[in-house]
């Protein structure tokens, strides 16, 4: 597994890191522990040296599942990098609470990536007003944590007032070809690493939706390009194409994502894409921009609806038929959720959704348009 630098720490990662956000589960929900373990440990062993979870992941069950996978020995082989819920601060002493809540979860008495989650102008006011910063500070001097950083989800202007606002380590970014110039993108990206920190790319799939589904149109235009590649390996090859990228996290699901993503970004070299494999990348930017009605990442943020409207799975069901054109085929996915009044018209605007929406999209907006589309 190929290695990069993080910034200008002392520190090399492998470049594909494993994201604990979207491990297989069993049919009722819940984290397929058995299969989870096994596809975590298979990535160790092949070269895969950071596990990234958080506090909230799998309804706060990702720790401790990630825990389990990193005993016997697989402690000393990885970095664990997980996340302080910043929107769950309502005094200063919530930071060592919950960081304490993790280390348990965990069993471990170091973090190695310690972030404050999900920052955008909101949370980085609350961080600053219940002292986040100065707990990183400490915690990272008294040896529980050794590197820290951020994950980031707002404009440039906020990502940059960010960076220059702490000695940070290294900072998270959604990065992906759909992306390229969305949130902190290309700019942000190299503005961070001319500071001198590590940048972790997340979303390099847009949660998924550039390998699932693909289209007829980019299925044909990836697979007649050089060696074929898959819609993954060109997603992936193009985010490790900037020498910028310290580390991809992927959400793995299953062995087979877990052994192409190991194969592709084994190696993926930086700026190794020719001018023609660049254009084949734009080529699909633009299929995608002209037929996506709203770039929702799944990340499910926005739920529980107080009212119970399905958000992402409406969302979901909006943009496929989209792309395909095909409302009439799909109208009964949405029918099924009217059946359970999860559907858009449950919707009453209260906003809760918008306002902790990563992607600041305009859902309520959007619901509308979506169950107009399927009336």
């Amino acid at each position: 597994m190929q290695r990069r630098r993080v910034g200008k720490l002392p520190e090399e990662v492998s470049l594909l890191g494993f994201g604990c956000m979207r491990l297989p589960t069993l049919s009722t929900g819940e984290i397929d522990e058995e299969q989870a373990i096994n596809i975590i440990r298979y990535a160790v062993d092949h070269g895969v040296n950071y596990l990234d979870t958080a506090y909230g992941y799998h309804q706060g069950k990702s720790e401790a599942l990630v825990g389990k996978a990193i005993q016997n020995g697989y402690r000393e082989k990885v970095n664990i990098a997980t996340k302080l819920p910043v929107w769950l601060l309502e005094s200063s002493e919530d930071c060592a609470r919950l960081f304490n809540e993790q280390l348990d979860r965990l069993g471990v008495d170091q973090v190695d990536f310690y972030l404050l989650h999900a920052l955008n102008r909101d949370h980085w006011h609350r961080s600053k007003k219940f002292q986040a910063l100065e707990f990183l500070t400490e915690a990272k001097e008294s040896g529980r944590v050794r590197y820290v950083g951020f994950s980031f989800h707002d404009d440039l202007a906020v990502f940059k007032e960010i960076v220059n606002g702490y000695s940070w380590d290294f900072c998270q970014i959604q990065f992906n070809y759909m992306d390229e110039h969305y949130q902190a993108g290309v700019e942000g990206l190299q503005y961070a690493a001319a500071q001198g920190l590590g940048v972790i790319i997340m979303e390099p799939l847009r949660g998924g939706r550039l390998v699932r589904n693909v289209p007829e149109e980019i299925q044909n235009l990836f697979s007649n390009g050089p060696q074929g590649r898959t819609p993954a390996e060109w997603a992936l090859r193009w985010v490790a194409n900037h020498p910028e990228v310290s580390l991809i996290l992927s959400g793995m699901g299953n062995l087979a994502e877990v052994q192409e993503n190991i194969r592709v970004l084994g190696e993926a070299l930086p700026q190794s894409l020719s001018a023609d494999e660049l254009a084949i990348v734009e080529q699909a930017k633009d299929f995608y921009q002209q037929r996506v009605k709203i770039l929702c990442t799944d990340c499910k943020y926005c739920l529980p609806c107080p009212q119970n409207v399905a958000i992402p799975q409406i969302f979901s069901i909006y943009n496929n038929a989209s792309i395909y054109d095909s409302f009439r085929n799909d109208k009964w996915q949405y029918e099924a959720l009217q059946e359970k009044a999860q559907d858009g018209a449950q919707c009453v605007a209260c906003g809760q959704c918008e306002s902790v929406c990563p992607q600041n999209l305009k859902i309520i907006e959007t619901l509308e348009m979506a169950h107009r589309a399927f009336e």
